[in-house]
Order: C-alpha cells, then sequence, then structure tokens
C-alpha cells in the first residue's frame, strides 16, 4: 500500500503558476503509475494528467497539455504538477492517484486509480 499527500495549492491570479507535489510512504514509489486529477463541487472527479513508473512516458487531458507539466523524483518520493498559464475555471480540488505499474498504456479514468491522497486546493482569481 502507498499512501500519498498533496501540497503547493493556494490561491494565484489567472495566467499565473503553481506547483503542486504529491509525497508517498509506503512501498516502493517507483512501482507505481501517479496521475493527477481535479474536482469541482457537483461534478465528476477529471483526469488531469499522468506518468509512467520511470518518468519517460506521459499523458496529458487536452485541456492542459502545453501549460500544465507532469514529473516525478523518485528518489525523493514525490510527483510533481508544474501549471502555467492558469485560468480562472481550473479552480478545483487537485488529487494525486497511484496504482501499480504495469509498464503499459497510462491511465486515464479515475477508477484505474486504487491509492488517493486527500486533495489540494486550487483557486484562481479572475
Amino acid at each position: 500500500q502507498v499512501q500519498l499527500v498533496e501540497s503547493g495549492g493556494g490561491l494565484v491570479q489567472a495566467g499565473g503558476s503553481l506547483r503542486l507535489s504529491c509525497a508517498a510512504s509506503g512501498r516502493p514509489f517507483s512501482a507505481y503509475d501517479i496521475g493527477w486529477f481535479r474536482q469541482t463541487p457537483g461534478k465528476e472527479r477529471e483526469f488531469v494528467a499522468a506518468i509512467g513508473w520511470s518518468g519517460r512516458a506521459t499523458i496529458y487531458a487536452d485541456s492542459v497539455r502545453g501549460r500544465f507539466t507532469i514529473s516525478r523524483d523518485n528518489i525523493k518520493n514525490t510527483a510533481f504538477l508544474q501549471m502555467n498559464s492558469l485560468k480562472a475555471e481550473e479552480t478545483a480540488v487537485y488529487y494525486c492517484a497511484a496504482h501499480w505499474s504495469t509498464g503499459q498504456v497510462l491511465a486515464v479514468t479515475v477508477g484505474s486509480y486504487d491509492y488517493w491522497g486527500q486533495g489540494t486546493q486550487v483557486t484562481v482569481s479572475s
């Protein structure tokens, strides 16, 4: 089992940047693919980005591609989400999630992930 703790959320103006972190503990971090999701009240949790166990494979939602960058440091057991050019509609609680890596196609659905953090609030003011 792996435990995940997000940090780095906060208030930022539209057009600004934030860097989220996802610190992991428990079983070897490098065994897991990591995903970032976000959720606003009344809406389903949506996929943002994912990264494979080695960090070589990444995938992004169309809405964030080119503005967000997912990365990981397997030595520090931490994943990151660098968010640039933020928009007001991207205000949400951001979650990181993990599932045991199969080395196959990166997962983009909520149900594919077994472990979740508690989330960190990102508020983008217009």
